[in-house]
Parts: C-alpha cells; sequence; structure tokens
C-alpha cells in the first residue's frame, strides 16, 4: 500500500550545504522506489497562514518499508542529512494511503 513522506520545511538559514542537500535527498527518495508528488511552496493560499513561509514536499513510496529503509539509510543518516543542519525548520511524518473502500 502507498506510503507518504510529507515535510513542511521554513529555510530560515539557506546555509551553503542545502542545495547539496536537496540534490542527494532526492536521488535517495528515487533509489528506494519514492516520487516527488508536490515539491515547493503553494501556489496558492486560501485560508491560513501555516504555507506563508514554508515548503511542502510530498513524497510516494510503495510502502512505509520504504520509507523506513531511506530514511534509516547510511547514506541518508551520514552523507545527507547532516548537510541540512541550521538551514530551517523541518517538520516530517510519514503517512500511509487509506484503504481503497475508504479513499
Amino acid at each position: 500500500m502507498p506510503a507518504y513522506l510529507v515535510s513542511v520545511v521554513e529555510i530560515t538559514n539557506p546555509t551553503p550545504g542545502f542545495k547539496q542537500y536537496a540534490e542527494k535527498s532526492a536521488q535517495l527518495i528515487k533509489k528506494h522506489g519514492g516520487r516527488y508528488l508536490a515539491r515547493g511552496k503553494a501556489a496558492n493560499i486560501f485560508s491560513g497562514d501555516l504555507f506563508q513561509k514554508k515548503v511542502l514536499i510530498v513524497a510516494e513510496f510503495p510502502g512505509v518499508e520504504q520509507i523506513n529503509a531511506f530514511w534509516q539509510s547510511d547514506e541518508y543518516q551520514k552523507d545527507c542529512k547532516p548537510l541540512r543542519e541550521g538551514s530551517g525548520i523541518y517538520d516530517i511524518g510519514v503517512f500511509e494511503a487509506p484503504p481503497p473502500d475508504r479513499a
């Protein structure tokens, strides 16, 4: 069943490593079977101010197992994740797709 890695990010300090982080994490997401469904600032904001200064990233994976493999990999934890340190506020969660009869 598909699962989604959802990140709401506020970049407060675009560090030198941030661009490299974005590129490397995209490669690792693809390597672990993921693909981006949304990535960037809101095109329109109809209500509230949560998205005023934030970027939304939604990556779809075949399942939670692939998200866990991506997140726990040495490539991500040791080589990639440190590149974003000090660049902003990251709220990240994993969401499972609803069963077909509840979609």
